[in-house]
């Protein structure tokens, strides 16, 4: 599998990090480096790529088809 890259912004504490993930896969639970808060996805999306995301899961699936 690709691995790919995104950036992930708190909306406590507006910090950012960037992780790598495996296309395809999700993640649905993040804890904030800065503040430590813990991320949970928002109602509706699948994975905290989705809704705190640069890039999400279900579009690295389709940059993947394309």
């Amino acid at each position: 599998m690709n691995r790919l890259q995104s950036t992930v912004t708190c909306p406590h504490c507006h910090a950012t990090e960037t992780i790598d993930f495996e296309a395809g896969t999700s993640q649905y639970l993040y804890r904030c480096p800065a503040c430590a808060n813990i991320l949970k996805t928002k109602s509706g999306d699948c994975c905290i790529l989705c809704s705190y995301g640069s890039l999400d899961c279900s579009s690295s699936e389709q940059n993947l088809a394309a």
